[in-house]
């Protein structure tokens, strides 16, 4: 796949984001938030809401980041999600938007939570130079009443800053 182009959000791409995020088994891996959420989010200085286009400037994934107030320089990467994916979409996403994370943000640490049973995520995370430190056992409830792990994973600035 050609070059991922990463932009901010704007209020007219809350559709593309919430068709996004509800598609067929997002659902047990990303969440979802309403139009009135992801709008207040989108408008707090806390968040930012990012957009991966390929090169005709079509969308083909979202990224939010929040925390971005965090005193301690902790981001947090909220949900990254692809409209098709296993086309190499994600891997783009998920390193354009770390490289927004530690190039336009004071962030020193960059975090994530998934799901342990979400195999290609955690296989793109690992790919991008995230770090496992622990999990939170039973920490997710899904949509069919079942519990699973949230392993947390993170990167550093230092170790961002060594792969460029």
């Amino acid at each position: 796949m050609p070059a991922l182009r990463l932009r901010r959000a704007s209020p007219d791409d809350v559709g593309f984001i919430m068709e996004t995020e509800r598609l067929p088994g997002y659902d047990y891996f990303i969440g979802r938030y309403s139009v009135d959420e992801h709008k207040r989010y989108m408008a707090s200085e806390a968040f930012a809401y990012l957009i991966g286009e390929d090169v005709t400037g079509s969308p083909v994934g979202f990224a939010i980041l929040n925390e971005l107030d965090n005193r301690d320089g902790n981001v947090c990467l909220k949900r990254v999600a692809v409209a098709v994916p296993d086309r190499g979409c994600g891997s783009q996403l998920v390193s354009a938007t770390i490289d927004f994370a530690f190039r336009e943000t004071e962030a020193f640490r960059l975090w994530l939570t998934v799901v342990r049973g979400n195999g290609r995520a955690l296989c793109v995370y690992r790919k991008s130079g995230f770090v496992e430190e622990g999990a939170r056992r039973q920490a997710a409830l899904l949509p069919d009443g079942s519990r699973a792990d949230m392993v947390m994973m993170s990167m550093l600035r230092p170790e961002w800053s060594a792969r460029n």
